[in-house]
């Protein structure tokens, strides 16, 4: 994997026309590193965060060993704050310290939380279009080395002519300023949903159901030695709703918004493998789902929490789908408020089994930028668990007033590659080859 390609063309195949159809993209594979509380007391603490993205490329290359380094186009890497060791174009620099072929070419993403997903969509792009065939996607963020928002210089405009409300600036804020536009979603509901959520990743823990996708990390601390991380710090299971009710509210007095029902800060880093599904074919790499839409959607700063229901809504229409073609939702844990805001707004229960199966970053936690892969793997798991889903989504909010929704489609499932056509408000099969 260390020698470079004679020149980092791809072998021989069928020549391209300078007219083509968008092509299939496909997820082949996705990996993160356990994810760690951020702080001197967490476990990478000490710990660069370029070494965790190398991790995790070198274990695709490692899982996918009919890949052959030289064959990949890409490496896009996100970071929400790109300084220090998350800086210097860190999708190059962590393909080189990776290993890959200096042929391999790489950039840097920061679309905040949805850096990864914007790494996945944009390079996805790039596939659909003809200009890669495979890519390594991901992210990574030290939230201990780089606090979120650590030598940002917002622009005084910003205040000064009231473009945003002061309290865009800080995510907690935004989730209190949810909780008083929609007053039916209580702390009681908050506190019940992160509890929910602590007990389904203690669940998946114990069947086994995120282990297969962590890559284990040794590190070395002063008087400490080394240890290999092999498991998520952040969670703490048992939780219970009298353990939270007491919770101080640290974003407004008599606030509802608290550490034990919102994300952590955390550390931690991912990656993924993506290819033509005519690439992976020839290559002989797994499909563990299918890119079926994706959309990006702005909403007022002061509730960003709100973003991914625009989103979800123009991915579902590029889609010509509906909400109830949906039957998984991997949705981001940033504040339980902003998920529930996504619940009720398309008519989902709280409890709906189809949302958040193994848990959410409420018990995992949610190193911004690395988080929307996370996503990924843990619905492609749960695709390949459940054959009976055809449709599941990946969405999440982001700082600023945005929010990003990617739908996939499960090999698994039995009308796998049929096209399907909306009359009205139903989605039918037609029985045609996608």
């Amino acid at each position: 994997m260390s020698q470079d390609s004679p020149s980092g063309a791809r072998s021989s195949g069928t020549p391209r026309s300078a007219h083509r159809a968008v092509r299939d993209v496909v997820f082949v594979d996705g990996v993160r590193t356990p994810f760690g509380r951020a702080g001197e007391k967490g476990i990478y603490a000490g710990t660069r965060a370029d070494d965790l993205v190398v991790k995790c490329i070198r274990e695709l290359m490692r899982r996918n060993p009919s890949l052959p380094a030289g064959r990949i186009d890409e490496v896009a890497i996100a970071a929400t704050t790109q300084t220090g060791d998350q800086g210097l174009t860190i999708g190059r620099t962590a393909a080189l310290l990776a290993g890959l072929p200096r042929t391999v070419p790489g950039f840097a993403i920061d679309r905040m939380c949805a850096g990864a997903m914007t790494a996945v969509t944009t390079t996805a792009s790039g596939i659909g279009f003809g200009a890669y065939d495979v890519v390594i996607a991901g992210g990574v963020e030290h939230m201990g080395n780089h606090p979120m928002g650590a030598g940002a210089d917002p622009n005084p405009r910003f205040m000064s002519e009231r473009i945003v409300d002061p309290a865009a600036l800080n995510m907690g804020n935004t989730a209190e300023n949810l909780h008083d536009r929609f007053p039916a979603i209580t702390k009681e509901r908050t506190d019940a949903y992160a509890v929910a959520s602590q007990d389904k990743l203690a669940a998946a823990y114990a069947k086994e159901q995120i282990q297969p996708d962590l890559v284990p990390v040794a590190t070395m601390k002063p008087g400490q030695g080394w240890t290999v991380n092999s498991v998520d710090e952040p969670p703490r299971p048992g939780t219970t709703v009298e353990d939270l009710a007491g919770l101080r509210t640290p974003f407004r007095a008599h606030g509802r918004v608290t550490a034990g029902n919102a994300a952590g800060l955390n550390d931690g880093a991912t990656a993924a493998l993506l290819a033509s599904a005519d690439a992976a074919e020839e290559l002989g790499l797994p499909v563990k789902m299918r890119l079926v839409s994706y959309a990006f959607a702005g909403v007022e700063p002061e509730v960003m929490g709100i973003g991914p229901v625009p989103a979800t809504e123009k991915a579902l229409k590029n889609a010509g789908l509906g909400i109830e073609d949906i039957g998984l939702f991997e949705i981001n844990e940033a504040f339980a408020v902003q998920v529930l805001s996504f619940l009720d707004h398309f008519g989902i229960a709280d409890d709906d089994p189809r949302v958040n199966r193994y848990g959410g970053a409420i018990a995992v936690g949610h190193p911004l930028a690395s988080s929307g892969v996370r996503l990924m793997n843990q619905l492609a798991r749960q695709f390949e668990e459940d054959p009976s889903v055809r449709y599941g989504m990946t969405t999440m909010c982001i700082g600023l007033g945005m929010g990003a929704t990617v739908i996939w489609e499960n090999p698994h499932h039995a009308d796998y590659g049929t096209e399907t056509t909306t009359t009205g408000d139903t989605a039918t099969e037609t029985g045609a080859a996608a």
